[in-house]
C-alpha cells in the first residue's frame, strides 16, 4: 500500500483585512469579545477575487515551489463548500489556469471544513489505483460570501482563503480515520435557491462535538499507526477555535507544544485551514525528512476525520 508524501505547498489570501474592532463597526461585538471566545484577531475578505482565484494562485505556488514537470501531475482536487460555479468544477478551472494536461483527473469535493482531509484520503486512494505520480490537492473558501453579517455568533468566525499542497506516492506511513454522523442540524448552510442560504450554527454543540473527536481522531490514528505523542512531531488542527484546541492540548500534557495554530491570523477558513498551516510549516522550515505529523479535523456532517503522515 502506497502512502503520501507531501512535495510542495502553497497559500493565497485575499486582499482585504476584516480586525475584530472593524466587525465591531457592523455587528453587537467587541475585540476582547470575540478573542476570549475564539483566539481570532483579524480573518481576510475577499473584494476582488474569489474561490476559483485563490485556488489557482495557491495551487500554483505550490507547483512552482515544487520544480515538477507539470505534465506529471495526475489530478487535481478542490475541496470546497464555496464553490463559484454548480459546474464547472474549480479544479476544472484550475486545470487551465495552470496548463495542465487534459488527461488530467480535476474534480471538486464539499465536505466543509474536514473537506481537506477527505481529499487527502482520495488522493492516496488514486496513487494505489492508478499510474499517477503527482497529484494536487488544494482547499479553497470564500466563506465570506455565506456569513449573515448581523449574526455575530458566526460572521466573527470565518474568513477567506486558500491551501494546496502537490503530494506523490511513497513508501513514507499514511493512516487514516474517516467518520460521518448525518446530522442536518447543528452545522448547516441551505445550497442553491435557498432564501437563507447562510452559515447557521449552534455553536455548543459544536464546541462539545469538536473537542470529543479531535481527541477521538488523535487517539485513534495513534493506536492504528502504533506510536504515542512521542513519536509525533506536530498536530496540525482544523484551525476552528482557539479554545477548541486549547482543550484538547490539555489532555495530552507534556505534548502541548506539538499542537499548530494559527487561527488568530486568519479565522476558520474551513477546508483550506490544514493546508495553509502546512504551508505555513513548510515555510518555516519544519518539513525536514522524517518527521511525522497528525491531522485531524471535523466538519458539518457533522463528520470528522485524521491522518498521520510522514515527511
Amino acid at each position: 500500500m502506497k502512502g503520501i508524501q507531501i512535495v510542495s505547498t502553497g497559500k493565497a489570501l485575499p486582499e482585504e483585512i476584516i480586525t475584530n474592532d472593524d466587525l465591531s463597526q457592523i455587528v453587537d461585538t467587541n475585540d476582547e469579545w470575540i478573542t476570549t471566545r475564539t483566539g481570532i484577531k483579524k480573518r481576510y475578505r475577499c473584494t476582488q477575487e474569489n474561490t476559483t482565484s485563490l485556488a489557482v494562485r495557491a495551487a500554483y505556488e505550490a507547483v512552482e515551489a515544487s520544480g515538477v514537470d507539470i505534465a506529471e501531475i495526475g489530478a487535481v482536487i478542490v475541496a470546497t463548500s464555496t464553490a463559484d460555479n454548480a459546474f464547472p468544477s474549480t479544479a476544472a478551472i484550475v486545470q487551465k489556469e495552470l496548463g495542465l494536461a487534459e488527461n488530467v483527473l480535476a474534480f471538486d469535493l464539499s465536505s466543509a471544513c474536514t473537506g481537506f482531509l477527505h481529499a487527502l484520503n482520495v488522493g492516496q486512494a488514486l496513487f494505489n489505483s492508478t499510474d499517477y505520480k503527482y497529484i494536487l490537492l488544494i482547499g479553497s473558501e470564500q466563506m465570506s460570501k455565506i456569513l449573515d453579517y448581523t449574526d455575530r455568533s458566526t460572521c466573527v468566525l470565518f474568513g477567506d482563503g486558500a491551501g494546496a499542497v502537490l503530494i506523490k506516492a511513497a513508501d513514507n506511513m499514511y493512516r487514516q480515520i474517516n467518520y460521518t454522523r448525518g446530522d442536518t442540524d447543528v452545522l448547516v448552510c441551505r445550497g442553491i435557491g435557498a432564501q437563507d442560504a447562510y452559515v447557521k450554527m449552534n455553536g455548543n454543540a459544536v464546541f462539545r462535538f469538536a473537542v470529543d473527536v479531535l481527541k477521538q481522531g488523535i487517539d485513534e490514528i495513534l493506536k492504528k499507526s502504533d506510536m504515542t505523542l512521542d513519536d509525533i512531531d506536530y498536530i496540525v488542527c482544523h484551525q476552528a477555535n482557539e479554545r477548541i484546541i486549547n482543550h484538547v492540548k490539555k489532555k495530552y500534557p507534556g505534548h502541548e507544544d506539538k499542537f499548530y495554530i494559527n487561527i488568530a491570523e486568519y479565522g476558520n477558513t474551513s477546508a483550506a485551514s490544514i493546508p495553509i498551516a502546512l504551508d505555513e510549516l513548510a515555510q518555516s522550515g519544519c518539513f525536514d525528512k522524517g518527521r511525522k505529523l497528525i491531522l485531524a479535523g471535523f466538519g458539518a456532517g457533522l463528520s470528522w476525520s485524521s491522518a498521520l503522515i510522514e515527511t
